[in-house]
């Protein structure tokens, strides 16, 4: 009877209604649009009927003349457009990741780098740039920080699962908890030991996009598309596990392992991300959170919407960073900061409010 009334419970949630027509549109529009934005402004400006002629201009069999000089040309597929949608994969990744570890620990106030994705990736990075000025080095930097956020959560995963599987969730996050402090103590002990390397350090954690390029783009989209198609596959899962544990597995959940497959899928993109980008904060909150505001609380919507609308909130982002103090650049990560630390706030006033 009491499994029968689980199941009677869950059905309307289960059965809960996807993304809309017009929602769809709506974050397909956004995105198309913060791409036109993030091509065209510049020192140069590039109108959107520009953009748009030179891209149908370098698709076979068609013709099309592209009306811009070449030295637009250079500056829109060379310099403008890798930044444009690397800022994309990365802004995606963060939002979808943030929404699927929200789901996972039923924790709305859970982000990317909550089993310490962050302090790895930020200690990798250290190590690479203080101990790695050798001819190819930035190269280094990416994989360095790829590997230490993979080791973190490893860590995390390892000491959290030895204290049993009855408390996994919970556990895990004070496991990340602890690992993120052991990373970020030898973080900076490397940056006392190699003070001459602390600017670069530091531009590096800040996050940015100035050095992106079409190589960068490669190494991370594999990552990327892996991880996106396994945690949007799982978005209706994610709506039984937000029923708790017991209850999802008397609906035929194996808890267990969805949880670490979600979560394996969740790291593994983030680490790819922030290894192209530094760390950018507040994405996987902010965007997750105002789908559920506008749209809906259930998982179909949420998860597939934060993965567009995170993609054009970050080109937008980093269109601001690039030309709020031109021809300075600001840090995206300061940009991200001034906006979710309030929404932050509002988030954690209303989650209190509504207990």
């Amino acid at each position: 009877m009491a499994v029968d009334s689980i199941r009677r419970g869950a059905e309307p949630l289960i059965r809960a209604r996807g993304i809309s027509r017009r929602w769809g549109l709506c974050a397909g529009v956004f995105l198309a649009g913060s791409l036109l934005v993030g091509f065209g402004v510049g020192p140069v400006g590039i109108g959107a009927q520009g953009i748009v002629e030179s891209a149908l201009s370098h698709v076979p069999y068609l013709h099309v003349t592209s009306p811009l000089t070449a030295v637009q040309e250079s500056i829109l597929w060379q310099l403008r457009a890798p930044r444009v949608v690397l800022a994309g994969i990365v802004g995606g990744m963060l939002a979808l990741s943030g929404s699927a570890y929200q789901g996972v620990f039923r924790n709305p106030l859970a982000d990317p780098y909550l089993l310490g994705v962050a302090a790895g990736a930020g200690l990798g990075a250290t190590l690479a740039i203080a101990y790695g000025h050798v001819h190819g080095s930035g190269q280094l930097v990416p994989i360095a920080a790829f590997v230490g956020g993979s080791i973190a959560v490893a860590c995390a995963f390892a000491l959290g699962r030895s204290v049993g599987t009855a408390r996994a969730a919970g556990a895990l996050v004070l496991a990340g908890v602890t690992v993120a402090a052991f990373m970020t103590a030898l973080q900076t002990f490397v940056q006392q030991q190699r003070t001459d390397t602390l600017r670069e350090v530091y531009s590096w954690l800040l996050g940015g996009f100035s050095t992106a390029g079409w190589s960068q783009v490669v190494l991370v989209l594999p990552y990327v598309l892996l991880s996106s198609i396994v945690i949007v596959l799982h978005r209706r899962v994610l709506d039984v596990l937000s029923l708790g544990d017991e209850e999802a597995t008397s609906l035929g959940v194996d808890v267990a392992r969805t949880r670490l497959l979600l979560v394996i899928a969740a790291t593994a993109g983030t680490a790819a991300a922030v290894s192209v980008s530094g760390l950018i904060g507040f994405v996987g909150i902010i965007v997750p959170h105002t789908i559920r505001l506008l749209v809906s609380t259930s998982y179909r919507a949420v998860v597939p919407l934060s993965l567009v609308v995170g993609a054009g909130f970050l080109v937008l982002t980093d269109v601001l960073a690039r030309t709020i103090l031109s021809p300075a650049e600001l840090p995206i990560g300061v940009v991200t900061a001034f906006f979710g630390a309030p929404f932050f706030a509002l988030v954690l006033r209303s989650s209190k409010t509504s207990q």
